[in-house]
């Protein structure tokens, strides 16, 4: 006579399935329920005039009207005055160089923020401690040095 294929490790675990299945129903049945006994009705958030979220409705008498036209959508238009000039050559200091690997890093002297230098980004041989001019360049983790002078 054959053997069921049904386990009773399989079995069980259909058990299981069945009950949290029945379970999962009952609770939804039973939060229905909560809820029409509760009201039943929608329950709203409100934004007050400080833009903090509330339970009750704004006060009418704090309205504020605003014309469409008034509304700026983008960025403002720069006016002649506003242009700022930024030198694009850097001064700093090599805080790390190693040459058979080919990278180091510069501190910036301005902000004292850590670049990334490559050897290829070189125009002079650099070692520790040398004072340097260079340009930022976006590479793909952040900005980094090139065009490296000694000074």
């Amino acid at each position: 006579m054959a053997r069921s294929q049904q386990t009773y490790s399989k079995g069980e675990k259909e058990k299981k399935r069945l009950k949290k299945r029945e379970d999962k129903q009952k609770k939804k049945e039973a939060r229905k329920v909560a809820s029409r006994e509760k009201g039943g009705g929608i329950e709203f958030a409100y934004v007050d005039h400080n833009g903090n979220l509330t339970d009750t409705p704004p006060d009418p008498s704090m309205k504020i009207e605003i014309d469409a036209e008034d509304i700026i959508l983008g960025i403002p238009k720069r006016e002649e005055g506003d242009v700022v000039e930024v030198d694009p050559i850097r001064k700093g200091k090599v805080s790390f160089f190693d040459t058979s690997k080919g990278f180091g890093f510069i501190i910036d002297s301005e902000n004292n923020e850590k670049y990334f230098c490559h050897v290829s980004g070189l125009i002079d041989e650099i070692a520790e401690n040398d004072k340097v001019s260079f340009e930022l360049e976006k590479g793909m983790k952040g900005l980094n040095a090139v065009r490296v002078k000694k000074v």
